[in-house]
């Protein structure tokens, strides 16, 4: 009814454009809104407000003007004015149920249209680090996001639902050692877990199967394990540097196949728990994108050095910066570390230089209510939260 209004008063507008009222070149819409009190009709039009000045006449009188130039309806009983110059439209009563028919006869597909015919949209949700289960929060973008791809849908546009899975970084690593450090537990050794580790009792299930699939393949002592590992912050250390030197000798004792081995079984245990819980909530993606894929592939060096090359970087402390406050942000943000290791933003930055060369017409990312780059200046861990958080 809202649109039907609107087209009535746009034809009332183009008349009083002919009459020479206004000129040619007046371009107004009118805003048509329910009124708060029934007495005063089902909607109102402030569009004589609207063209007062430019019609260089009282608005009561140019809603008389646009009142009389309004197309007849069968949906509309009167129309009177109010105020200082408000044009309220009374309804018939019949036409106030017209759409019940409508629903009726179009069943599933009322309301849909094809607006966006012909154009792609990715939709990007949840993505929350596969270092855990997901929580009652992540419902939030998982409802949203694929609320909206529905709604696309029905509006035409063909849509993509996509998963980021943030299966590189150090937080990866954090969980992969911990796997590792409980799965000596059940070996026989002991030896303080890290504070900095994941603690959820799924680590402790993971690291069972570990144990139950492989006995002693993995297993080293945990004298070698802590050598030379600074301590943790319980003893007057730092939990960062703790762990990132157990995860550095983690590598080092289990070599690249062993290590890949408790990697890829903590990531993929959490990931299938991820995906039937999204699965169970009705929530089904087209794509789980891996965010390892961008470094294998050399897209993230690729990626950075275009930033270069455009001069939007520059050096800081040993690290690589790029300039986004030239870009309207907050500030800067670490591209490569101190170490040479590249953060979670240059991974994101080419993950979405990926997504533009995939030809989408339109992107849209649903990130956490509380998502923001964490550690952004810190050049030794900058991996963030994931969008998810």
């Amino acid at each position: 009814m809202k649109a039907h209004l609107t087209h009535l008063f746009e034809q009332a507008l183009e008349q009083l454009k002919k009459d020479g009222l206004f000129s040619a070149d007046t371009d107004v819409l009118p805003q048509i809104n329910h009124t708060r009190d029934a007495r005063f009709g089902d909607f109102a039009c402030n569009l004589a407000m609207q063209l007062a000045k430019p019609a260089k006449q009282n608005p009561r009188v140019l809603a008389e003007k646009i009142i009389a130039a309004l197309p007849a309806s069968e949906h509309v009983d009167k129309v009177e004015i109010a105020g200082p110059g408000f044009i309220n439209i009374f309804v018939h009563k019949a036409s106030r149920f017209a759409v019940i028919n409508q629903i009726l006869e179009q069943k599933a597909d009322f309301g849909r249209s094809q607006i966006g015919q012909g154009q792609s949209v990715q939709v990007e949700f949840i993505s929350a680090n596969p270092t855990g289960p997901l929580h009652v929060g992540h419902g939030r973008g998982a409802a949203y996001g694929a609320a909206l791809a529905s709604l696309l849908r029905s509006a035409g546009f063909q849509v993509s639902c996509e998963y980021y899975v943030n299966d590189a970084g150090r937080q990866m690593d954090i969980l992969a050692t911990s796997v590792w450090l409980r799965y000596l537990d059940f070996c026989g050794e002991s030896f303080a877990f890290p504070s900095n580790g994941y603690q959820g009792d799924y680590v402790q299930d993971i690291a069972a199967t570990l144990h139950r699939e492989n006995a002693g393949l993995y297993h080293h002592a945990a004298a070698a394990v802590f050598a030379d590992v600074p301590a943790d912050t319980p003893d007057g250390g730092d939990k960062e540097l703790h762990i990132d030197g157990l995860i550095k000798n983690a590598q080092q004792l289990l070599g690249d196949k062993g290590y890949r081995a408790v990697f890829d079984l903590a990531l993929n245990t959490v990931l299938a728990d991820i995906k039937r819980d999204t699965q169970a909530f009705g929530v089904n993606f087209d794509q789980w994108f891996s965010e390892r894929s961008l470094t294998e592939s050399g897209i993230v060096e690729k990626s950075v050095n275009t930033l270069k090359e455009k001069g939007f970087t520059y050096e800081q402390n040993g690290a690589l910066w790029f300039r986004s406050t030239e870009f309207g942000d907050e500030k800067d943000r670490v591209l490569v570390r101190d170490d040479g290791r590249t953060t979670y933003f240059a991974s994101d930055v080419a993950y979405h230089l990926n997504k533009l060369e995939r030809g989408f017409d339109k992107l849209i990312n649903i990130w956490g209510a509380d998502h923001t780059w964490l550690c952004a200046a810190c050049t030794r861990c900058n991996d963030g939260a994931g969008r998810g958080s």
